[in-house]
């Protein structure tokens, strides 16, 4: 079983949130840093929003933050991109009888807004919401929970991810851990490196081009 993250894995659409971070704090007058990223980055809307809150001292209720981040959101996850090198290797993995599936920590709707705008859905037996299990990526219960809702042993899973902390959750799970390069992680490049199973730049590194097939015979 194959497990996809989507924001920074599949889409190129974690700059949204950074922009969307930015818009935020300067309407409050307030910097954004190294320290409120670290926060908010690895983790479920709530528990951001809920950061956020604390962070930065904020009399808005968790729900209203997290509703101005909805609205600062708004369409940009109806005309994300997809990264290099996706849809080619999902068709590839499709041809070769692999077994797909979602887990991310978007939210619900944009997920779904960017899955339908790329026409990726029918690649996926499921996509599973970190939001919805209130569970964060850095867990390996979520992995655990992937791999029975699509009745695979964590052994056989594979996940694709952008976060460090995502691939360090998986890994516990007991599954395999390929890193994707992101520039909104750009910072945990070497550390990916050395503890993923695989580290890739763009997915264009995992095509079987013609002149490797031939090799393959």
């Amino acid at each position: 079983m194959l497990l996809f993250d989507m924001d920074g894995t599949l889409t190129d659409s974690n700059g949204i949130w950074k922009d969307v971070d930015r818009t935020f704090l300067a309407r409050r007058g307030m910097p954004y840093t190294h320290a409120y990223y670290e926060g908010v980055a690895h983790t479920i809307f709530p528990l951001a929003a809920k950061f956020t809150k604390e962070f930065c001292h904020l009399s808005e209720s968790c729900e209203e933050i997290m509703a101005e981040w909805m609205d600062l959101a708004e369409g940009m996850y109806g005309k994300v991109a997809i990264k290099p090198g996706v849809r080619a290797y999902l068709k590839q993995c499709k041809a070769e009888g692999r077994r797909m599936a979602v887990v991310t920590s978007a939210v619900p709707e944009h997920c779904r807004t960017a899955l339908r705008h790329l026409d990726l859905e029918k690649y996926f037996e499921r996509v599973i919401f970190a939001q919805e299990l209130q569970l964060e990526k850095k867990e390996p219960e979520i992995w655990l929970t992937a791999a029975r809702e699509t009745g695979a042993a964590p052994e056989e899973c594979t996940v694709f991810d952008d976060s460090l902390a995502a691939c360090k959750g998986a890994r516990a799970a007991r599954m395999r851990t390929v890193g994707v390069y992101d520039p909104y992680f750009a910072q945990d490049e070497k550390e990916m490196r050395s503890f993923c199973d695989v580290y890739i730049k763009s997915f264009e590194e995992l095509l079987w081009m013609p002149e490797r097939k031939e090799k393959q015979k």
